[in-house]
């Protein structure tokens, strides 16, 4: 894909006051002056970022993967967010309380937020969020003609929720008035949850990118192309999306926030996305300054980058030669990279086949010499992440590479040496970089190991993730960064209500695995208030599915990102949240790239 290259020229004034920088582009010039702001910060500039991948939807209630939420997070606001350390913290609710019994949440919201100017409104001037905006958001969610898949998140547990998502997809049916009955709006300012029994875990539920706030008037103007036409009351106000081209959102000057100078926010006058495919591309786009950060490392640059390291050490990563310009943002994300198995599937049903697959791999050979290291470790106790706060992973046994065992379980299901195994094709998103590299080091695995031919196929993300939730995809590659920090949100992959039915989309459970001793500890679990007693409680029903392997768990994520020196006060979390509300550039003292096209 073509990116724009700018060359950057800038003039400090000595009395501090002024910091202005030029950018030329190829094809245009645009002219920015960055602007002295309070405690010796700067307004101004274009954030340049680059998502691989490209973006699926803007349409918050259609979130599912990782390129678009980051830009959704730009654009729109939720009640609650979560902070550098996964804290809470208010957005559009400056507070809220939780009764009693933990059934009743009630969210105050902040005064005076305003919707971005659109056309979806009279005169094109954005009005006041109030808490009836909020409901419609969140009735949305569980609208089946809206057809989100955060509906599995909510439709159990919210009072009216199941009812509402039944009603909505059923053509001929009465919709229930006034939307879900446990959403409800208490006063312009305040809304209200209603739970049908206690789950701890739902304090975190709003903060679901389902869950950012928008106008109705935008989904009725644009209709079907809501997706593309977000309108919200985040820092930033999207101005053009070119698809598998270029993003651009800019600066929301009526936004509510202010950092503790008392600066208005955000600082920077807009970001524009990228779609860069190849990862060595970007990497070299960003050195050429053409890019302010650059998210992972192709692993055939490692040993430029960074100092040596022995497989398997824990030695700090040190960057080196040209590279120590920059600024390593080294962040382990609570994230697992799998293989998914499609259980209902004639060969995958054996669980014998699933546990010889996981068997078969060597993931400390992956991680050692495919991804140079760049990982947290393997994914040896299943698929909750070791970085989950508190979660007991030592309690869930899982799998080493054991040849022997591997062998002997594809034997037991009548594939002795791999003879007679139907062919298989592992579905994979293209351009996802180290993602092929992986799967050709676990094809060479599965064959040497246990005679298992795997043909790869790849496939456009929105192609992948479509063919994964009909149930099209026998054999697959996903990943899952978690929206909140409890393991109740991996295990919802597994949970057995979550498993559609032949021939219908299964957007959550992609398995469509399902075992009723997993589902009766998992469901205990949700509702048990006792931290330590629930997060037991996970890890026994976890080491059901995990005995049961309906996935190859592979590894989990270490996120690198390297940052231009200019780039101050950008901050993310082990989310993979990228806040850009804060951030600002700074150019003294830096060396700043000259060359252009």
């Amino acid at each position: 894909m073509f990116l724009r290259h700018a060359c950057f020229v800038s003039t400090l004034f000595l009395n501090g006051f002024l910091f202005s920088l030029f950018l030329t582009s190829c094809g245009s010039a645009e002219n920015t002056e960055l602007r002295s702001a309070e405690g010796e910060k700067y307004y101004g500039g274009f954030y340049k970022m680059n998502e691989t991948d490209g973006i699926k939807t803007l349409d918050p209630v259609l979130l599912s993967d990782a390129p678009s939420h980051h830009v959704v997070h730009q654009i729109a606001d939720l009640l609650v967010d979560f902070d550098s350390s996964l804290r809470l913290q208010p957005e559009l609710a400056e507070r809220w309380e939780i009764s009693e019994d933990q059934t009743t949440y009630t969210y105050h919201l902040r005064k005076g937020v305003m919707f971005h100017d659109n056309p979806c409104f009279p005169d094109g001037k954005g009005r006041e969020m109030m808490a009836s905006d909020v409901k419609y958001c969140f009735d949305r969610i569980l609208d089946a003609r809206a057809a989100s898949k955060g509906a599995d998140y909510f439709r159990d547990k919210v009072v009216g929720a199941q009812e509402y998502a039944k009603a909505t997809a059923d053509n001929n049916g009465p919709i229930p008035e006034g939307g879900v009955a446990g959403f409800k709006v208490v006063g312009d300012y305040t809304f209200q949850i209603q739970l049908v029994k206690p789950f701890p875990g739902f304090k975190y539920y709003p903060a679901l990118g389902f869950c950012y706030i928008y106008p109705k008037e935008a989904v009725e103007k644009y209709g079907k192309d809501f997706f593309r036409n977000l309108v919200a009351t985040g820092p930033f106000v999207l101005k053009n999306w070119e698809a598998d081209r270029e993003l651009i959102v800019e600066r929301n000057p009526k936004y509510w926030r202010k950092d503790n100078n008392g600066n208005q926010l955000p600082f920077l006058d807009g970001i524009r996305f990228s779609f860069i495919k190849e990862q060595s591309t970007m990497l070299t786009e960003f050195k050429k300054g053409n890019l302010d950060e650059n998210y992972r490392i192709p692993s055939e640059y490692i040993e430029a980058i960074f100092e040596k390291r022995e497989p398997g050490s824990n030695d700090p990563w040190k960057l080196k030669g040209e590279y120590t310009k920059f600024v390593l943002h080294l962040i382990p994300a609570i994230a697992t990279q799998y293989y998914g198995m499609l259980t209902t599937d004639p060969v995958f049903s054996d669980r014998r086949v699933r546990q010889a697959f996981n068997y078969a791999i060597d993931r400390e050979r992956v991680i050692a010499f495919v991804l140079k290291g760049q990982a947290i470790g393997p994914a040896n106790h299943g698929l909750v992440p070791p970085s989950m706060p508190n979660y007991p992973v030592d309690m869930v046994k899982g799998y080493t590479f054991d040849v022997g065992k591997a062998k002997a379980l594809i034997a037991e299901a009548g594939y002795p040496n791999g003879e007679g195994f139907p062919a298989v094709k592992l579905q994979l998103n293209a351009g996802g970089g180290r993602n092929l590299e992986i799967a050709e080091a676990i094809e060479d695995q599965l064959k040497q190991n246990i005679g298992i031919d795997v043909e790869m196929q790849e496939v456009q993300w929105a192609q992948h993730t479509e063919r994964i939730d009909k149930g099209e995809a026998k054999f697959f590659r996903l990943g899952w960064i978690a929206d909140y920090p409890e393991p109740e949100n991996f295990l919802n992959l597994l949970w057995g209500k979550n498993a559609a039915l032949p021939g219908k989309l299964s957007p959550i459970n992609s398995t469509r695995y399902s075992n009723p001793e997993f589902d009766v500890l998992f469901e205990q679990a949700m509702s048990t208030p006792d931290d330590t007693e629930r997060y037991k409680l996970y890890a026994q029903a976890e080491q059901i599915a995990v005995d049961d392997a309906p996935m190859l768990w592979i590894y989990h994520d270490l996120n690198f990102r390297l940052v231009q020196p200019w780039v101050k006060g950008y901050t993310s979390n082990s989310l993979d949240r990228r806040d850009l509300t804060g951030a600002w550039f700074d150019f003294t003292g830096t060396e700043k790239n000259t060359e252009a096209n």
